[in-house]
């Protein structure tokens, strides 16, 4: 990353978002050194409960087994493998064998909704989440993760908007919280689009996050081109102040 885009991304990003904390990034890597890496759990552990830590600047790498969910792992590109009773886990589960989340109305409805979901292999065997102000001249992100309260929210997704002669700049697809803050925004970047995604909705990732928190996430250059944005848009309006 060229550190004086970086910091004028900070210079930007604390005048217009004041006190909002600062976007995290990721990007995948060969390298094992990167970051530290997270044990691998023993039981089941949701990403989002980490990356808590990558928030308050600590930066950290996860593989396959570190991802600590066979969701993560799917929707992070590191496997394609989905559980033999996913349809019934995801809609009303099966009596004495499977607990249903009852995210969807039933198996078959699950089945359909699956052949819409597009995956990716992970480029790397390491994903790497580094908040905006640890990141090196060596760090190339991919993507940029904003947590972020309504406010702060309507500001970024306004500024999405900002050069889009269409109505969709942001899409909110349905999906799991890793889904919507890494798999959507790495596949927007590999489509060459510039959309952005509204995302943690996913009841189960909730109790991660803030109350008044959701995401919303960038392919890199799509993040980049809003932030050149900022002098010239609402920002310097008496509407946002």
């Amino acid at each position: 990353m060229d550190q004086e885009i970086k910091g004028k991304c900070i210079s930007l990003w604390k005048r217009h978002f004041r006190g909002a904390e600062l976007p995290v990034t990721f990007y995948y890597t060969d390298d094992e050194g990167c970051a530290p890496k997270p044990k691998a759990p023993i039981a089941h552990r949701c990403i989002l409960g980490p990356l808590a830590r990558v928030r308050k600047g600590e930066a950290l790498c996860f593989d396959a087994e570190a991802a600590g969910c066979g969701g993560a792992r799917r929707y992070l590109g590191f496997s394609d493998e989905i559980g033999p009773d996913f349809t019934f886990f995801l809609s009303y589960g099966i009596p004495g064998k499977v607990e249903g989340e009852r995210y969807k109305r039933s198996p078959e409805l699950v089945e359909k909704f699956l052949k819409h979901s597009t995956l990716f292999k992970a480029p790397g065997r390491f994903i790497v989440f580094k908040r905006w102000d640890a990141l090196n001249e060596f760090d190339e992100p991919e993507g940029v993760i904003c947590f972020a309260t309504p406010d702060v929210l309507a500001g970024l997704f306004t500024l999405a908007n900002f050069d889009y002669d269409e109505p969709n700049g942001v899409f909110a697809p349905f999906a799991a919280g890793c889904g919507t803050i890494v798999q959507y925004p790495y596949l927007e970047k590999c489509a060459g689009g510039q959309r952005g995604v509204l995302g943690l909705f996913d009841i189960s990732g909730r109790p991660f996050v803030d109350k008044n928190e959701l995401t919303i996430s960038f392919p890199i250059t799509r993040f980049l081109q809003i932030v050149d944005y900022m002098e010239e848009s609402f920002l310097i309006t008496p509407s946002w102040e």
